[in-house]
């Protein structure tokens, strides 16, 4: 990524679009000069991307996410098809700086009721499969996986694996329960970078980025896996049910 940064400033392009945190980073260390439109990010102040969300100052400006903050919903939502669960595994990528707190914040909300979390890192493909032989070896009974490019990329892998290895599971973005993954939690994406051009839009126009708010998500959408559920033996409890924006069967 810093390489890429580097490349697209020589390029002298108008400005740069993000997705991710590690990417975000890469962006901001390479220009103070180009905009930067940041994607999606965790705690963009928090990681020194911007001095306020309202008057983010310099040349970066965008969207954050709160995959972070709701970790623990993931972790709530995972208990209600498995109500027994006693140890959670939690798919992070080491480059990605947000990953820390996110297990932390699981990690408070698992000893409240009693859930070993266990952080299992990938920062490749490879690495990915690994990851899921470590799930295996120390018992893990479910998957949350973090929000990541990586992840993202290599959706299909992620939740094939997932299903091999018969764990209920859980990510960021609709595109993995749609690949397979029994379901999803979190903002929708090709929504928040349809938001992303209009940003761009307003800077092409002459805006200065640094006067353009950073936005949150307030929409969250639900998609359940019917079918892999099936294929897992779980029954979709009610509660997400009447909750899913869709349940694909």
């Amino acid at each position: 990524l810093p390489g890429l940064a580097v490349e697209l400033v020589q390029l002298k392009v108008d400005v740069i679009v993000t997705q991710g945190s590690p990417a975000a980073s890469a962006a901001q260390k390479s220009t103070a000069a180009i905009p930067i439109v940041m994607g999606s990010v965790s705690d963009p102040v928090g990681n020194g991307y911007v001095k306020t969300l309202a008057h983010p100052g310099g040349n970066i400006t965008g969207f954050s996410n709160i995959n972070v903050e709701i970790g623990p919903k993931r972790l709530e939502m995972l208990r209600s098809f498995a109500p027994k669960l006693s140890r959670v595994a939690v798919l992070v990528n080491p480059s990605n700086p947000s990953h820390v707190t996110y297990v932390k914040n699981i990690q408070s909300a698992a000893r409240t009721v009693g859930v070993t979390v266990l952080p299992v890192e990938a920062r490749t493909a490879p690495e990915i499969e690994s990851a899921f032989s470590r799930m295996a070896r120390e018992k893990a009974g479910a998957l949350i996986v973090a929000a990541d490019a990586l992840f993202s990329q290599q959706v299909r892998q992620t939740a094939e694996l997932a299903e091999k290895h018969r764990l209920p599971s859980i990510a960021a973005y609709r595109e993995y329960a749609e690949a397979g993954g029994l379901m999803s939690y979190g903002q929708n994406q090709a929504d928040n970078f349809r938001r992303v051009a209009i940003y761009v839009d307003k800077i092409f126009k002459g805006a200065n980025p640094g006067d353009l708010p950073v936005e949150q998500p307030t929409i969250f959408e639900l998609i359940i896996n019917g079918k892999t559920a099936k294929a897992l033996g779980l029954k979709i409890p009610y509660a997400l049910q009447i909750m899913a924006n869709k349940v694909i069967e």
